[in-house]
């Protein structure tokens, strides 16, 4: 329900369970973010589901996660079920209405929804050692081979690119700590070892091309509603580590793509991540203060960011302080760290003289919550206790026939679907390594050709033939003049290249002979 500009969250209720009044997020405030937080079971995933209808009746974009399955049914037409109508007719939603919302499903695997791709250029050496839980000095030669890549013309698309990258600075550690700092074989061992387990979790499907264009997810339709962009996470949440980086390349990638646009009258994006600890968990310093810098300078671009998360003390209180529009649902207080969690929510309220948000967090019911917007000139409105709107999109997931069908009408249908490799490092380091491989055989063979002048003719066999026929052999470090640094580190690649596709070739074997 929008009026007047307004987003319709629900109603708020006196202390006496009487009906008070209407609850609003207004649209020219939806890009200064939000925090939607509560306990298992307490009525978030509504929460998103009800905010993502909204922003996408008023034509604003969504872009948001799926990760237990059942926020696809968004995509449907909603069911009157008793619940549902007990409560719309309990905080006076008249007409209550069902409708299904333009969705477009994503998967990182391809499964559930579209491709979704990056390359390893575009997510940096920062995000990429967050990534792979890189040490300091691992996170150093990281950077060193974007820096070389760089330099070199090798486009670093894909998970191989990389792994060719540090086979090259492995083998040639030496003479490249020269001019790049010091570079240990092994920090490098460790990293590749590194790359070995993102490939087993499913790293690969998510680095190559083509990559995702920002604009596919910030989609209106004909009749001005925005897209909901769902991704599929239920499987992607395996890897958590993953599914946190992916999200925060996606925000740093609008952050760095948008234009200013200010303070508009609606956002242009609304990006919604659940299960936000993941993000937080064991992340560095350098990572949390890029995550606060993207937060709050990504409202001028226009885009709003809402976390959803268990505990309000799941997000550092830097990034906490960026966040004016609040929802909180019931907290359980059984645990000291509970206890803690619900004092700071608590706190984070504009009092209300009607009730102790202490003791109301405790005993919130199930899609109950307490509600604080900014309003006027950008001021908290006062906390008020908040019975939730029903949605209406029908609430649990679609069906797999019901997804295919939303998917293959799909505005990017086709687009993301297949893999494209172009030539990249891998490729180019294997040409050169095989010309350089190609150039030092034909040296050594001129080398070993028979001398046909001099006086050779002359000698007779046992009188020192072989001395004067044979050419001299190099004497202290001459011999290893002939051969570059790139040649040998071009040999080296080769190898490497012919190693992998022989296990390729082997591993196809033995698969055929296990069936």
């Amino acid at each position: 329900m929008i009026e007047d500009g307004k987003l319709y969250i629900g109603a708020s209720r006196k202390p006496d369970d009487t009906i008070n009044g209407p609850e609003y997020l207004e649209l020219k405030f939806g890009n200064r973010h939000g925090l939607v937080t509560g306990a298992t079971g307490t009525g978030k995933t509504i929460t998103l589901q009800i905010l993502a209808e909204g922003f996408s009746n008023a034509g604003v974009p969504v872009f948001c996660a799926d990760v237990k399955g059942d926020l696809s049914g968004i995509g449907a037409i909603g069911e009157a079920k008793d619940f549902l109508l007990k409560r719309a007719e309990l905080i006076g939603l008249d007409p209550y209405e069902f409708q299904e919302f333009p969705v477009i499903f994503w998967d990182l695997y391809g499964e559930k929804g579209h491709r979704v791709r990056t390359t390893l250029s575009e997510m940096g050496p920062l995000l990429l050692s967050r990534l792979m839980n890189a040490t300091d000095a691992q996170e150093g030669v990281i950077n060193i081979a974007f820096k070389i890549a760089d330099e070199g013309g090798l486009p670093l698309l894909d998970l191989k690119d990389f792994q060719a990258m540090l086979t090259y600075m492995g083998e040639n550690a030496s003479a490249l700590s020269n001019t790049y700092g010091f570079i240990s074989k092994a920090s490098v061992g460790s990293i590749q070892r590194e790359l070995l387990i993102l490939e087993q979790q499913g790293a690969e499907n998510f680095f190559g091309e083509p990559a995702l264009k920002i604009t596919d997810i910030m989609r209106t339709t004909r009749d001005g509603r925005g897209a909901i962009s769902v991704l599929a996470a239920d499987k992607l949440m395996m890897n958590p580590r993953l599914y946190a980086t992916f999200l925060l390349w996606l925000l740093s990638e609008l952050f760095e793509e948008l234009p200013e646009v200010g303070d508009p009258d609606k956002p242009k994006l609304v990006f919604f991540f659940d299960e936000a600890h993941l993000l937080f968990n064991d992340a560095p310093k350098v990572l949390v203060e890029r995550v606060e810098q993207v937060v709050r300078l990504i409202r001028s671009k226009g885009v709003g960011v809402y976390f959803v998360t268990q505990n309000p003390l799941d997000v550092p209180e830097t990034v906490l302080a960026q966040l004016g529009n609040r929802v909180q649902h019931a907290l359980r207080a059984y645990t000291p760290r509970e206890q803690k969690a619900v004092k700071t929510a608590a706190d984070t309220f504009r009092p209300n003289p009607d009730f102790d948000c202490a003791t109301v967090i405790t005993n919130l019911g199930t899609g109950e919550a307490l509600v604080s917007t900014l309003e006027g000139k950008g001021a908290p409105s006062m906390v008020e206790r908040t019975l939730i709107r029903p949605p209406s999109s029908r609430v649990g997931p679609l069906s797999e026939a019901e997804r295919a069908e939303v998917m293959k009408i799909s505005p990017v249908a086709g687009l993301y679907d297949e893999d494209f490799d172009r030539e990249s490092a891998y490729e180019i380091l294997a040409k050169r390594a095989a010309k350089a491989t190609e150039q030092a055989e034909e040296s050594r063979q001129a080398e070993e050709e028979p001398s046909t002048t001099g006086n050779s003719r002359w000698t007779l066999p046992g009188f020192g033939d072989d001395a004067e026929t044979k050419p001299a052999k190099p004497k202290g470090r001459s011999g290893y003049q002939r051969e570059s640094i790139a040649e040998a580190a071009m040999k080296s690649v080769a190898r490497t290249v012919a190693s992998s596709l022989g296990r390729a070739l082997v591993r196809g074997i033995l698969g055929s002979l296990k069936r």
